[in-house]
């Protein structure tokens, strides 16, 4: 588990509940919720795999069209829980199914299937699909390798290369969001707003805080974490599927929820969240390495779901002074 290949292992998949945990941490702290996360991932890719590999456009318009796309939906669902007043639980769920929806249909009805391949040859030599599915610093695994410090290939047609070969676009992903969302969140008059909309929306109105341009923004975050997710899934896989990203969007809140964010918002970090996906992750290949059945680490994640979620409440009555 802690060999250079076992850290990478379960540090791709911690990476990928960072990314959307990044973005999910500050809409929950604004003090709303996306349930479409999974299936904007979904959507995202089928769209980038439609416009490339079937319609044949060059694959950097394919990406900033799947990214333009998801943050315009982005937008409309904090449109319609600020016009509507709706809760955001409604509306998200609700595009939840229509997105789930529509990629599945636009997958069937265009290429009559729901695994659209290819992806990986339209994307050989693109400046912008390099940035999502390549790997960096490919030269100091190699001399780490040479020197010892992590293992090489001793058969097959990758003999003699390093086990670990460089550190995927995914997790740089990651760091990214994680940085960039904390920097805006402790360092920035738009993170005192972001609380402030979240502990009491009415109260923060009134000191002139643009609650709703807040949380539209933060909708729109969030479906341009999920779509960097999910560009940087087909990249790696080279094709796309109508049913990734399945239930991506509870991952996401469970990792928030670990890391000490409220469910009621106004208050957590994403250092938190980024904490969470984290040990979400480990916990989760720990009990794999240990032979745990793995039906069970479902019971494990209601369990510390639950008990994340009584101890942040209990933190923030000692805080406030509630009973």
């Amino acid at each position: 588990m802690f060999s250079a290949e076992g850290v990478l292992n379960w540090g791709v998949v911690s990476a990928q509940f960072a990314i959307i945990a990044a973005g999910a941490c500050l809409l929950m702290i604004a003090g709303e919720f996306d349930l479409s996360v999974g299936s904007m991932i979904g959507f995202s890719g089928i769209v980038i795999a439609l416009m490339s590999v079937t319609w044949g456009f060059p694959m950097w318009v394919a990406i900033i069209t799947a990214f333009i796309v998801a943050i315009a939906i982005g937008w409309l669902n904090g449109y319609l829980v600020i016009r509507t007043g709706l809760p955001s639980f409604i509306v998200t769920l609700a595009f939840l199914y229509i997105l789930r929806g529509l990629t599945i249909f636009a997958a069937i009805a265009t290429t009559n299937k729901t695994i659209i391949g290819g992806i990986r040859d339209k994307a050989e030599g693109d400046w912008l699909a390099a940035l999502f599915g390549g790997k960096i610093l490919n030269g100091l695994f190699v001399w780490l390798a040479d020197l010892g410090l992590i293992g090489k290939f001793v058969a097959g047609s990758r003999a003699g290369q390093p086990i670990v070969d460089g550190v995927p676009m995914l997790i740089v992903w990651a760091l990214i969001l994680i940085v960039f969302a904390h920097v805006l969140l402790t360092r920035t008059q738009f993170g005192n707003w972001i609380y402030a909309s979240g502990g009491d929306a009415q109260a923060a109105r009134y000191t002139g805080v643009p609650v709703d341009r807040v949380k539209i923004l933060m909708f729109m975050f969030t479906a341009f974490c999920a779509t960097v997710f999910a560009t940087c899934q087909v990249m790696e896989f080279g094709s796309a599927a109508a049913d990734r990203g399945l239930l991506k969007e509870f991952e996401a809140i469970i990792s928030v929820v670990i890391g000490g964010a409220l469910l009621t918002g106004g208050y957590g970090s994403v250092i938190g969240a980024a904490l969470g996906a984290l040990i979400f992750e480990v916990v989760q290949q720990g009990l794999f390495f240990a032979g745990v059945e793995s039906s069970l680490f479902r019971v494990f994640l209601g369990g510390i779901l639950l008990l994340a979620v009584i101890l942040n409440t209990y933190i923030r009555r000692i805080i406030t002074g509630e009973r």
